[in-house]
């Protein structure tokens, strides 16, 4: 009997792709996601079939549960230093956001933040973070810098995302045009990057893709374009925060440069939804955002019923979405979106997974993937039904339980 074998029974619901090998799966198809009973078994580490296995080691009870992927989060600006809770305040009292930035808050006032820290502190708070967001099902996340705005200081955030150390995996993302550093245009900050960060990267193996900020307080279509080609020479994925404020008509540049995904979208023209559904492209839909900045509600049910490769995400950081609980987002992408059940899901595993470049290992449920899975205390319906109800009651990476709810731990027994 081997020590790595787990075995997972009696479940009410199992989530599993229509078909093996999907990359990712439109959201016009996200009806096709099975939600069948029964069973998982785990062998070294990957899933082994969809059988009980009376042998196994550790013998999961999930009667009455959902077992689906770990929920993958493929947008956070994790690690950051301290927090913003005084500017939320001055926006749910009216201040724009454009006009706390300019006056020295938002991502200037995180980079004093990080500035200030501690390598170790910075460390401590974002596995603090990670902690809780594996305790709420996450077991895959993305890392960003972006509130560095020097130099060596975007390098160091990158090298400390790249020391997490952490059980669930970490993909990072150089989000190396975030704002424009004090004494510098936009133009002049990217020569600097483009001397000094760019050809650092080729030591870091852990970044996977370049970033931009297209908005009036940051950068515009003509250096999201320079980013891109960055990206394309440095066999990175394009990632872009467009349309969150105002419209830019960004998405068309992102997809000339074949951007891997065009994250937020809340003021997304009509004219763009069918060109981006059309496309190889992510939508990367961040209600936390839209709902804690009083933002205008990205077009998620029309681009879902385009057919576009819909994601939703936390955005977690310490200023505009402060929120850590892929349950939390999946709750508000199906109020606010319209979204069903399998499609929300689908969102935050399968397709999340994609736009991190890692849907072939992770983000559904396939014979020979690696097991990550979580179970849930009841069927998938209630996670957005029981809005603020944690309803993971175990989550596995690798097959290996690393975080079990208390009042649920009667259900994982066996360990040896």
């Amino acid at each position: 009997m081997s020590e790595r074998t787990v075995s997972v029974q009696d479940a009410a619901q199992v989530l599993r792709p229509p078909l093996d090998g999907l990359p990712y799966l439109r959201h016009d198809r996200a009806g096709e996601l099975s939600l069948d009973g029964g069973a998982l078994a785990v062998a070294d580490g990957r899933i082994a079939g969809f059988e009980a296995d009376a042998g196994a080691a550790l013998q999961v009870d999930a009667s009455g549960c959902a077992v689906v992927p770990g929920f993958v989060d493929c947008h956070t600006h994790l690690p950051f230093a301290g927090w913003r809770a005084e500017e939320y305040e001055q926006k749910v009292t009216g201040v724009p956001y454009e006009e706390i930035s300019r006056s020295g808050g938002g991502i200037a006032s995180s980079a004093r933040a990080f500035a200030a820290a501690r390598d170790e502190q910075v460390l401590a708070q974002a596995r603090g973070l990670a902690a809780e967001m594996l305790s709420h099902g996450t077991t895959t996340f993305e890392t960003k810098s972006g509130y560095g705005l020097g130099v060596e200081a975007e390098l160091r955030a990158l090298r400390l995302a790249g020391r997490l150390d952490v059980p669930q995996t970490v993909v990072s993302t150089a989000l190396l045009a975030h704002a424009v550093p004090e004494g510098y245009d936009a133009d002049g900050w990217l020569d600097a990057v483009e001397a000094a960060v760019l050809p650092a990267l080729a030591d870091m193996p852990h970044v996977r893709a370049l970033d931009v900020f297209v908005e009036t307080v940051a950068f515009d279509n003509e250096h999201l374009a320079r980013v891109g080609r960055w990206a394309a020479a440095a066999g990175l994925d394009l990632r872009a925060h467009v349309e969150q404020f105002a419209t830019h008509r960004s998405v068309p540049v992102a997809l000339e440069h074949a951007a891997r995904s065009v994250d937020h979208l809340s003021c997304l023209p009509p004219d763009d939804v069918g060109p981006l559904a059309a496309a190889e492209c992510a939508a990367v839909l961040l209600p936390g955002a839209e709902f804690l900045g009083g933002e205008r509600t990205a077009p998620g049910r029309d681009l879902a019923d385009a057919g576009a490769i819909c994601v939703l995400a936390t955005d977690a950081n310490p200023g505009t979405s402060p929120v850590f609980s892929l349950p939390v987002i999946i709750g508000l992408g199906v109020r606010r979106y319209g979204l069903s059940a399998r499609e929300a899901l689908l969102a935050a595993t399968l397709n999340a997974a994609w736009t991190l470049g890692r849907s072939d290992e992770l983000g559904s449920l396939e014979a020979g993937k690696r097991a990550d899975f979580l179970v849930l205390d009841g069927p998938v319906e209630s996670v957005a039904y029981r809005f603020g109800h944690n309803p993971v009651a175990a989550a596995f990476v690798a097959g290996r339980p690393v975080w079990v709810r208390p009042d649920q731990a009667w259900r994982v027994g066996g360990a040896t």
